[in-house]
């Protein structure tokens, strides 16, 4: 599969930044291009006790959803559909332990994991689950291919939202929408 297989049709994401923010209504978010076009926004669903994520574009229209639950019963899967072709694009199944917390992204018919999005810092991410007020430490992310090359970052920004840059800093290895909507995603999903 090539990568441009994974893109999603109702949008473009091929900026090498983005910013992604919380507002205060806890599971709503909206993401910026380099520019600070707002791209796509979102918000959590509880559908018949399962987390469903529809992303919109600027205008409304949904562009793809994400979905707790999916192809393979696994705790912390999700699948990622794009909303114009209804195709499973990637799964998010994500590894959690006390001290690490990874997401492996996955094709959505082979399950071949594609890309990894790794916290950095045990420390930060125990204080964030651990301490009083935890989820106010900005937390940092490493996005690698599948043979653990680096790909880009996510960094969390310290504020009364929750506000963090993702950046692509070589896209070359693997598909970068996928890459970009399951960073934006992560941080909803976790509910931090």
């Amino acid at each position: 599969m090539g990568t441009s297989d994974y893109d999603i049709a109702g949008i473009d994401l091929s900026d090498d930044s983005y910013t992604v923010e919380q507002s205060l209504i806890r599971n709503k978010y909206k993401a910026m291009d380099a520019a600070g076009n707002v791209v796509l926004r979102g918000k959590q669903k509880m559908m018949k006790m399962k987390e469903e994520f529809p992303f919109v574009d600027a205008n409304g229209n949904e562009v793809f959803q994400v979905k707790a639950g999916g192809i393979i019963d696994v705790a912390g899967n999700y699948v990622l559909t794009d909303s114009k072709t209804g195709e499973d694009i990637v799964i998010l199944d994500n590894d959690y332990s006390i001290l690490q917390d990874t997401w492996k992204i996955r094709d959505a018919s082979t399950e071949a994991k594609i890309a990894e999005i790794n916290s950095q810092g045990a420390l930060v991410t125990i204080a964030r689950n651990v301490v009083p007020f935890g989820g106010w430490i900005p937390h940092k992310y490493e996005i690698t291919d599948q043979d653990g090359n680096h790909v880009g970052n996510i960094d969390g920004q310290f504020s009364l939202k929750d506000r963090y840059e993702i950046t692509i800093d070589d896209a070359s290895t693997v598909p970068k929408e996928p890459i970009i909507a399951a960073a934006m995603v992560i941080d909803a999903i976790q509910g931090n």
